[in-house]
């Protein structure tokens, strides 16, 4: 059997640590999975669109490190681009193949179908350069190697979204075997030079703050320093808190943790405690809108400085070409046995007041918000990732204790929403022997609804609790109107639709706290198939901190434009 294109790619995914490459079939993609379907350890999963297929590479790589997804020219990848872009913004390696028109349509003047109608093909390698962190075109079988080569190890090191555009029948023409591995997963090293600078700048910043605390981003995870952060905190001993989209990127049962730095929407006495410090380390942060609650409470000035994943700058001097999780190293070496920085930790403790435990409430009662968080909450193991959607299941998740080893995902900078339901299957499929529960939005779940049937396909376990408010809440919050309502379907029956014949999905109701009680245990009971329970609540029924935050964010908004 010759080797061929389509071969190198997989070999090349494989080696990279894909166990899976999700897939919509399209005539200009068919002979490439036909190649990739000879990989062996490479399964070939596929997904009901490009949007969703795209969405589901990008849940993988949140659970694997990196995810693929393979689909066709133009009508499929302009598709599939809309969840690359949110790759690109939560910082995640998603490798986006399409297949392309035959290389001997390239500059014939032809125009093909699946295209805009004119013989310029190019429009779509033009639009994924600017979503991409590399985007290569591939029409002939001697290139193709360095390229898919240069595409995967940016996109490894750039922790981004990369492109690959194959032409249809370049996929099956032979080519060379790839060599090692490393060539492609090998990292860049940091500048000693700057390390050791910005090692040096960062501990004299901290010995002259009496009050310092740390700040954990959600870029952390991009920038493979959520370790390094744990052991810096652990010798300095001064207050830890996450920002939102960084929520279990820090244990929450160290001894230094708060709890969530968000503004006026931050855990009890978390704000106060930053508003009280004297020297601010942001961590790999992103401070946008959403973030910084509309433009309120976003750290800056001498007191703080912002290190991120390959650059680090203090008080007025930037260490460039560095690893985030070199520096923290070396600052925590650094710090040795000196005495801890514990003022703020102290502080917190001194003014913070636990929160009541949630009461359970009358089992006969409608169910509300409050009682359906307390379950939910009640079902998170050290084995658990919890997905949670644009909107209340935001504020829900980020009111959660979790215990240690549990994770969350939320999409805070890209904000699609209905990102969560195909990420949520391509998470599944990445650990499937973790405990996947998903929480999401009606409006949000009838955009891509289609991924639960992938589930039922794949027979993966997944707990999906949908908040059936007959709306978008977090719109209402922010600007509301009739635009904000939604068509009512039902969602607990769509189960049956489908399962149809072989399926083993569970479609259930609740509209007390008894029935979601025991829509849980039949939930937790079901591993051969998903489970959706249809968690019925008032249209009001809300966090505070989403009505607080939404008019913050409603008023950054409606900024009136400046003379300029």
């Amino acid at each position: 059997m010759a080797y061929t294109v389509g071969h190198y790619l997989g070999e090349r995914l494989a080696q990279i640590g894909l166990k899976d490459h999700f897939a919509v079939a399209g005539d200009y993609n068919l002979v490439l999975l036909d190649q990739l379907l000879e990989i062996d350890g490479l399964r070939q999963v596929y997904c009901c669109n490009e949007l969703n297929c795209g969405f589901s590479a990008e849940g993988y790589a949140r659970a694997n490190g990196a995810g693929a997804a393979v689909v066709t020219f133009s009508v499929g990848a302009l598709s599939a681009l809309n969840a690359i872009g949110g790759a690109y913004a939560e910082n995640l390696p998603v490798i986006l193949i399409s297949g392309a028109p035959n290389s001997n349509d390239h500059g014939s003047g032809h125009i093909l179908h699946h295209t805009i109608g004119t013989p310029d093909y190019s429009y779509q390698i033009e639009i994924a350069k600017r979503l991409t962190c590399a985007a290569v075109s591939i029409t002939s079988a001697t290139e193709a190697p360095a390229l898919i080569d240069h595409a995967i190890r940016t996109a490894l090191r750039e922790k981004k979204p990369a492109y690959i555009e194959i032409a249809c029948n370049v996929a099956a023409q032979p080519c060379a075997r790839p060599g090692p591995a490393s060539a492609v997963l090998a990292e860049v090293p940091s500048d000693a030079t700057s390390v050791a600078q910005a090692v040096d700048a960062l501990t004299r910043f901290i010995d002259s703050r009496k009050k310092p605390v740390l700040l954990i981003g959600s870029r952390v995870r991009a920038a493979g320093a959520e370790a390094a952060a744990i052991r810096l905190a652990d010798v300095l001993g001064c207050a830890v808190a996450t920002m939102a989209a960084a929520k279990s990127f820090f244990p929450e049962d160290h001894p230094g943790y708060v709890g969530t730095f968000w503004g006026d929407v931050s855990s009890p006495g978390v704000r106060q405690i930053f508003d009280w410090s004297d020297g601010i380390i942001a961590l790999a942060p992103v401070f946008n809108d959403y973030s910084t609650v509309g433009w309120t409470a976003w750290p800056r000035g001498e007191n703080v400085v912002v290190a991120d994943g390959r650059h680090v700058s203090v008080e007025g001097v930037a260490y460039d070409d560095i690893h985030l999780r070199d520096v923290l190293d070396g600052v925590t070496k650094a710090w040795g046995t000196r005495p801890k920085k514990d003022a703020t930790i102290t502080e917190f403790r001194r003014i913070h007041r636990p929160a009541a435990p949630v009461v359970a409430a009358d089992p006969a009662a409608p169910l509300v918000r409050a009682e359906m968080a307390r379950q939910i909450s009640g079902v998170l193991t050290p084995q658990t990732s919890l997905i949670a959607e644009t909107g209340d299941s935001w504020f829900n998740a980020i009111q959660m204790k979790l215990p240690h080893g549990a994770r969350v995902e939320l999409e805070m900078q890209w904000g699609h929403i209905g990102w969560s339901v195909p990420a949520t299957f391509g998470y599944a499929v990445a650990e499937p022997e973790r405990r996947i529960v998903l929480m999401v939005g009606d409006g949000s779940f009838q955009l891509t609804a289609q991924e639960v049937a992938q589930m039922v396909r794949l027979k993966l376990p997944v707990l999906i609790f949908l908040v059936n408010n007959r709306g978008y809440t977090i719109e209402v919050q922010i600007h509301d109107g009739p635009y904000n309502n939604v068509k009512n379907w039902d969602y607990a029956g769509l189960m049956k639709v489908f399962n149809a014949e072989d399926g083993k999905g569970l479609g259930l109701k609740a509209t007390t706290g008894a029935e979601l009680a025991q829509a849980i245990e039949k939930g937790l009971a079901n591993r051969e198939g998903p489970t959706l329970i249809e968690c019925t609540i008032d249209r009001d029924d809300c966090t505070s901190d989403l009505i607080s935050w939404g008019r913050r964010v409603a008023n950054a908004n409606a900024r009136p434009p400046e003379d300029r």
